[in-house]
């Protein structure tokens, strides 16, 4: 109740934050997501003083023909260039969309301000006035671990518009004989997409004459799958590959399945978006994952 002379005073300090974090990204121009540009932050975090180079972002992307959208809000609590290096590798290896299309500005932000959740914050602000598209859709950099890989995902899933481009070369492939451990070491950190296998000595003790020339993600797992036998089966998920000894087990979000030397093609399941539906949208490693 107020009357003449008395009234109440709200101080609300995380609206004021977050109206400051909007306004200071606003004031900066978007910059093409390129390895170029992503140099150029920590050495301007150690100008600053800043040892921890922690940060808040967005993401934009802009179509041929089109206007220039949000995709993303986020933040890092260690390191903002790496973080945004993440993005550019796993976007480089998606289907569907180009880095020629991506942007990004961001901010540095002193440590203690990650307490209060940041990227909250400007994703509160945003949603005032429109959307941000990739935001709870499942666009995160980590290995959602083994138990994440029977999933059935969400129809508007960001893995289903954007799956891993099985059409990309692996890049540093060593040829000649060695064993099949090795191999599937140099595809696992020569493609940009996360490829996680079960180790077993078996895979050790299996030599395998990798040929001269190069190979694309889907040629190596072919070729791999030749020289497995058993229940080993390499299974191409929409936004990740993985490698088990579970043969003939499927899952619901797979596209492919390589085994034995042969291809079987299947459409991924979906369900519809739903309230209670658990969107952990950065995952979180897990000891299922190849060292």
């Amino acid at each position: 109740m107020t009357d003449q002379f008395s009234d109440q005073f709200r101080l609300s300090i995380t609206e004021a934050l977050s109206k400051q974090l909007y306004a200071a990204l606003n004031r900066l121009e978007p910059a093409p997501l390129t390895r170029e540009n992503l140099a150029k932050l920590a050495p301007q975090a150690d100008l600053l003083g800043l040892p921890s180079k922690s940060g808040v972002y967005q993401l934009f992307r802009q179509k041929p023909g089109e206007a220039r959208e949000l995709t993303y809000v986020g933040k890092a609590d260690e390191s903002l260039p790496e973080r945004l290096e993440n993005h550019l590798s796993k976007l480089s290896g998606r289907e569907g969309v180009s880095l020629g299309e991506m942007h990004f500005r961001c901010l540095f932000v002193e440590e203690d301000l990650s307490s209060v959740s940041p990227e909250k914050m400007l994703i509160k602000q945003h949603l005032k006035t429109g959307k941000i598209v990739w935001n709870n859709r499942g666009f995160g950099n980590n290995d959602p671990g083994r138990n994440r890989d029977g999933t059935t995902i969400k129809s508007d899933h960001f893995d289903l518009e954007f799956p891993v481009d099985l059409s990309r070369k692996v890049e540093g492939l060593t040829p000649g004989t060695q064993p099949l451990y090795a191999m599937l070491r140099d595809i696992k950190s020569g493609i940009p997409f996360l490829f996680r296998f079960k180790t077993s000595t078996a895979l050790k003790q299996l030599m395998v004459t990798v040929p001269e020339g190069d190979m694309t993600a889907d040629e190596a797992f072919r070729f791999v799958s030749q020289h497995l036998a058993g229940k080993w089966q390499i299974c191409a998920l929409l936004g990740w590959v993985i490698m088990y000894d579970d043969s003939p087990s499927t899952y619901p979000s797979a596209r492919r399945y390589y085994r034995s030397g042969e291809v079987l093609d299947q459409a991924p399941k979906t369900k519809q978006p739903g309230k209670n539906d658990d969107a952990e949208d950065e995952g979180s490693e897990n000891d299922y994952s190849d060292a």
